[in-house]
């Protein structure tokens, strides 16, 4: 496996499906939260500036497993905003996700982005070791559906950042 960076052929349909498919099994997501993710990563492939925004994707050949992405369209108001984190279930548990993590904050790093900031919501344990491990702190909590189920969304922060 490998972290690619940047855009591959196919990556928003799987990006969207790996999404799709983890979190209508654990969480009961279903279309809403499939369409809202399919857009808003399309519009951000769309839009995306190199230098500004960064896409990583893990790799087994040809075959996509994992994503993570820095949008940051709206560093100086907002913070970079950390987007699409997530792992394969055949990929689940072999340090992918650290390293994806790793990638978009060291290119964080790099451009002098100090503030970053990522959505999610309660019960997702072994991301939210990974966000806290990098420094990321719990900013706010509160029940919400903004991904078409209602649960507790939480807003992580690194720096200060708020959305």
């Amino acid at each position: 496996m490998d972290i690619y960076p940047g855009y591959r052929p196919g990556c928003i349909g799987r990006i969207t499906e790996l999404h799709a498919s983890y979190y209508a099994s654990h969480v009961g997501f279903g279309l809403a939260f499939e369409a809202k993710v399919a857009g808003e990563l399309a519009s951000f492939c769309e839009r995306y500036t190199e230098g500004r925004d960064g896409l990583w994707l893990v790799l087994d050949g040809e075959a996509i497993h994992g994503s993570i992405a820095i949008d940051g369209a709206h560093y100086a108001e907002q913070g970079a905003h950390l987007r699409w984190f997530i792992t394969s279930d055949a990929t689940r548990g072999q340090g992918l996700g650290g390293q994806l993590l790793d990638a978009a904050m060291d290119f964080c790093r790099q451009r002098s982005y100090r503030r970053v900031h990522l959505w999610t919501f309660d019960g997702l344990h072994a991301a939210r070791h990974l966000y806290e491990k990098h420094g990321f702190r719990l900013a706010s909590s509160e029940r919400g559906a903004r991904w078409g189920k209602e649960v507790r969304e939480q807003l992580y922060t690194l720096g200060g950042a708020r959305s």
